[in-house]
C-alpha cells in the first residue's frame, strides 16, 4: 500500500507549510537515529523524512495530491533537515562594513557644591573619528572595495559532506574577506583601511544641579565613530563626588555635626556653621541635649527631579570635659549643691570633639 504522507506526519491535507514543518520537526526529534536507536524508529524516521520532502516542496506536493509519483527523488539531504529544525534556508549574506561605533565612558570628579547647584565642565576626550582622507571607506583615494574572489561577494563559503542521511552543508564566514563579501586591495594610508583614526577633542558639558554620586550623563553621538564611517556611539560621563569637610549628603538632604560645650548647651547660644550657602547662624536653645537635631529648611541639595532643595540637619553633640582643674571641679560641686543634686557629678571619660562625631555620623548615614 502506498504511503500516505499526510498520515505519516499526522496532519490534514490542507495543512500549511509551517504546520508541515512543525509536525516534521516534532517527530524527527523523537525518531532521529542519534536519539532513538530502535530499528523501527529508524524506519519511521525515513518515512516521515520522505513525507516531509514531498509535502514541503510545492511542486512535488501538487503532483502527489493529483495522484502523481510519490517516490523519493534523492535530492533531500541533511542540510534540508537542519533547515526544518532551525528555520534555515538561504544565505546569511555578507557582513556590513558600515556599523555603529562603540559607546565610551569617562569619569569626572565634582565637589559637593558643583553637584548641588550644577556646573559646566570642559572635557578632553580621545576617541575614534572618521578618517578625513578616505571619508570612512578605508580605501585609498580613487579606489573602492572589490568583490571577494573566493566567496564571490556572499561573505561566506559552503562545504558539502556526505553522511548516511544524505548531504550535509555547512557555512562559515569567508576567511579571505572576513565575511564582508568585498576586499580592500588599496587601503587608505592614513587609517590603514579601518576608516577611522584616533583624535583628541574638547567637549563642553553641563552638570545638572542635584546629580548624585555614581550617576551618568549620556551624550548621544559623542562616542566612537563606527567602522566604515558608521554612526557614532554615545559618550557616558560618570560622576564621582568628593567628600566635604563638614557636610554629609543623604539624597537631597545634608547633615552637619556641631560640637558645643555643656555651658553653651545649658545656657543657649548662637553658633556659626559652614553650609553650601556660606556661613549660617544656628540658634542653640537653652537646655539643648546631646543628640538633638536642628533642621534648617531649604539649605540642602537642589532636587534633580523636581523643584526646590532638600534640608540641612544640624546634629548637636554636647562635649563633656575630660579634665577639670580644682577650681572648675569646686564650681561644679557648688552648682550641684545649688540645684539640690544628691549624687556627685562624675566627669565623663568619653572623648568628645567634632572629628570623632563627624566620623560616627558618616557611619550612621552609610557615607
Amino acid at each position: 500500500m502506498a504511503q500516505d504522507h499526510y498520515s505519516s506526519l499526522g496532519i490534514s491535507r490542507d495543512a500549511s507549510t509551517d504546520e508541515i514543518k512543525r509536525a516534521y520537526r516534532k517527530l524527527a526529534r523523537e525518531l532521529h537515529p542519534d536519539v532513538n536507536p530502535d530499528p523501527k524508529a529508524q524506519e519511521r524516521f525515513k518515512e516521515i523524512t520522505h513525507a516531509y520532502e514531498i509535502l514541503s516542496d510545492s511542486e512535488k506536493r501538487r503532483s502527489y495530491d493529483m495522484g502523481g509519483d510519490s517516490g523519493f527523488a534523492g535530492g533531500f539531504g541533511f542540510g534540508d533537515i537542519m533547515d526544518a529544525f532551525f528555520g534555515g534556508g538561504g544565505s546569511r549574506g555578507p557582513r556590513a562594513r558600515v556599523r555603529r561605533g562603540q559607546d565610551a565612558l569617562i569619569k569626572i570628579d565634582l565637589t559637593l557644591q558643583e553637584a548641588a547647584f550644577g556646573a559646566e565642565r570642559e572635557l578632553t576626550v580621545e576617541t575614534a573619528v572618521t578618517c578625513d582622507v578616505c571619508t570612512g571607506t578605508g580605501c585609498a583615494p580613487g579606489s573602492s572595495p572589490t568583490t571577494c574572489e573566493l566567496c564571490r561577494g556572499r561573505g561566506e563559503v559552503q562545504q558539502v559532506t556526505r553522511s548516511i542521511l544524505g548531504q550535509m552543508m555547512t557555512s562559515r564566514p569567508c576567511a579571505n574577506c572576513q565575511g564582508f563579501g568585498t576586499t580592500i586591495k588599496e587601503p587608505c594610508g592614513e587609517c590603514a583601511g579601518d576608516g577611522r583614526v584616533r583624535s583628541r577633542s574638547t567637549l563642553q558639558i553641563n552638570i545638572p544641579a542635584g546629580i548624585d554620586d555614581g550617576n551618568r550623563i549620556q551624550l548621544s553621538g559623542k562616542g566612537e565613530v563606527g567602522p566604515g564611517g558608521g554612526p557614532s556611539g554615545d559618550l557616558y560621563v560618570e560622576v564621582n563626588i568628593a567628600s566635604h569637610e563638614t557636610l554629609v549628603r543623604d539624597g537631597d538632604d545634608l547633615h552637619s555635626p556641631l560640637a558645643i560645650s555643656m555651658v553653651d548647651a545649658a545656657l543657649g547660644t548662637t553658633v556659626d556653621i559652614e553650609s553650601l550657602d556660606g556661613v549660617l547662624q544656628v540658634t542653640i536653645p537653652q537646655g539643648t541635649q546631646s543628640g538633638t537635631t536642628i533642621p534648617i529648611k531649604g539649605k540642602g541639595v537642589t532636587r534633580l527631579r523636581g523643584s526646590g532643595r532638600g534640608d540641612l540637619y544640624v546634629h548637636v553633640e554636647v562635649v563633656i570635659p575630660t579634665k577639670l582643674s580644682e577650681q572648675e571641679a569646686n564650681l561644679l560641686r557648688s552648682f550641684a549643691q545649688l540645684r539640690g543634686d544628691k549624687e556627685r557629678i562624675s566627669v565623663s571619660n568619653t572623648a568628645g570633639g567634632e572629628t570623632g562625631f563627624f566620623s560616627r555620623l558618616k557611619e550612621v548615614l552609610g557615607r
